[in-house]
């Protein structure tokens, strides 16, 4: 159980690790790839290249899904996890649209279609082993410490890295050098995941399902990504999709845009932005697993509700009050609170996932429900930068879109069944 629960944790962080890399290098790679005279639509150009990184998850997970559901958790989650670290310091050695012109910024689009793919595999691996393995109690809590958990310590890892690298690579010197080295650090990922590999078991659910089938008393579902999509399963995925997207959006309105925030908004410096955003990835990993065992005492439904509320109240005041001040303290107060709200939506998600699919399809349901929600809520951010006009517009526009995502995460939250306390079949 502790070998599947930490294997899934770093599995998550690490390739969060990966992605979240782009977003703290977003203005230097927007202008060294997607040039404008408008900061904004270079913005928005690098969210799009990380939406399409988001839209191919879901032919990941229907990959590595199937896989996972028919051979096994085990082998899915160590080709994954290799993958993203391999695609993601494959960006490094890009060259900039002054060096190659526009056949720059299609590299870099066709990368991040590969690095897609792999994220959406190890979602349906991590996603499903490490809860799988846990007793029916703590699931909520490992639900947490897993999704929201592995987002906070992959955006500490990041944080660090970032800091690392503007401080050796200070000012001019960063859009030459330090971009790259930061993508390199995605090697990392795929050196651990031999590591997490070598000590792994199998889900003890996925070896009972394979012991049914030996002795004839399951049958083999040959492929699960059709069932997911069968007239038995779509409603329920369908109904998913309402609370993911909600909880994909909030996360990546908050987490995912305060780097661009803070340098664009606030005009915080690397270092001290640096150190705001290694707070709010410790805020997100304490939020998540806190919210997420919260759902195992008052139901996974009633904490989609509270937390839906809390967002749609708060997110918004956040964002103006921050935008407001220039005060470093009250910026770092504001984004933790933003971090902390964020990283609470989506906490309990993953268990909930769990529990709404028998094992035979699991990894495809959950793999599959998360990452097209995440996809759709992915684009969020670049939806932002293109309605705001100017720097200036950027907190109004993040307030008027987590108004509209919270409603309908919380219309989600008001229709899903409570599943608390479903016996995993």
């Amino acid at each position: 159980m502790r070998n599947a629960v930490i294997a899934s944790l770093l599995g998550w962080s690490l390739d969060l690790f990966d992605l979240f890399i782009l977003l703290y290098v977003a203005p230097v790679v927007g202008a060294l790839f997607f040039p404008s005279s408008v900061p904004t639509l270079s913005l928005a150009a690098v969210y799009a290249s990380f939406a399409v990184t988001l839209l191919m998850r879901p032919v990941g997970s229907a990959i590595f899904g199937h896989y996972a559901d028919v051979y096994g958790r085990k082998n899915a989650m160590f080709v994954a996890i290799v993958g993203v670290g391999l695609s993601t310091a494959a960006f490094g050695l890009l060259p900039t649209i002054a060096q190659a012109g526009y056949v720059a910024p299609a590299l870099f689009l066709i990368l991040r279609l590969v690095q897609g793919i792999f994220v959406g595999g190890v979602v349906a691996s991590t996603h499903t082993i490490g809860t799988e393995s846990v007793s029916l109690e703590r699931r909520g809590a490992m639900s947490g410490l897993i999704g929201g958990g592995g987002a906070g310590i992959g955006a500490l890892l990041a944080s660090f890295i970032f800091l690392i690298t503007s401080s050796i690579f200070p000012g001019e010197a960063f859009a030459v050098w330090g971009w790259r080295c930061m993508f390199f650090s995605g090697l990392l990922s795929s050196l651990l995941g031999w590591f997490i590999f070598t000590n792994l078991e199998e889900s003890p659910f996925f070896k009972e399902r394979q012991r049914q089938r030996a002795a004839g008393v399951a049958d083999k579902i040959e492929a699960p990504v059709k069932a997911v999509f069968s007239s038995s399963w779509r409603n329920v995925l369908l109904l998913n999709l309402l609370i993911t997207f909600g909880g994909g959006a909030g996360y990546y309105l908050t987490s995912g845009y305060l780097p661009a925030f803070l340098k664009v908004v606030n005009k915080v410096p690397n270092n001290v932005s640096s150190l705001i955003l290694i707070g709010a990835s410790v805020v997100a990993v304490i939020s998540a697993t806190l919210v997420g065992a919260l759902s195992d005492v008052i139901g996974r439904k009633k904490t989609f509700i509270v937390a839906g509320v809390c967002m749609l109240v708060l997110l918004p005041v956040c964002y103006l009050g921050m935008a407001a001040t220039t005060d470093t303290g009250m910026i770092a107060f504001y984004a933790l609170v933003i971090a902390f709200l964020g990283n609470a939506g989506y906490a309990p998600i993953l268990i909930f996932l769990n529990e709404r699919f028998p094992t035979e399809i699991r990894a495809s349901g959950t793999g599959l429900s998360w990452n097209i929600g995440f996809a759709l809520g992915g684009m969020m951010p670049t939806f932002v930068s293109l309605a705001s006009r100017s720097p200036a517009q950027i907190p109004m526009s993040l307030s008027i879109f987590v108004v509209v995502i919270f409603v309908i995460y919380l219309i989600g939250a008001f229709l899903v069944p409570e599943t608390k306390g479903t016996t995993f079949r």
